[in-house]
């Protein structure tokens, strides 16, 4: 599923248009994307979390030479799934 398709599901589902069900997913997308950028998580209930976390420097290696490369510290990005949503998945996958 694109984004275009999420559109057109939750325009469906909620009875509204599409026109709306963009600008509320495009709403809900900046505001998780500001608040995790200040360091902060967002948590829904029965779907997950999503925080960011430090990835510290490191060595790594030039796969195609073998050459020792500085990999310098980074932010990530991590999402953890909520119970609810890892328990409608595992029912579905059986």
């Amino acid at each position: 599923m694109n984004k275009t398709e999420l559109i057109d599901a939750i325009a469906a589902d909620a009875d509204i248009s599409k026109a709306a069900a963009k600008r509320a997913l495009d709403s809900v997308i900046s505001n998780v994307i500001k608040v995790v950028t200040k360091g902060n998580s967002v948590q829904l209930i029965g779907f997950g979390a999503f925080s960011s976390g430090k990835r510290a420097a490191r060595t790594g290696r030039n796969p195609q030479t073998g050459e020792a490369l500085k990999i310098k510290a980074s932010k990530t990005i991590k999402f953890t799934a909520g119970k609810t949503f890892k328990d409608t998945v595992n029912k579905r996958n059986k």
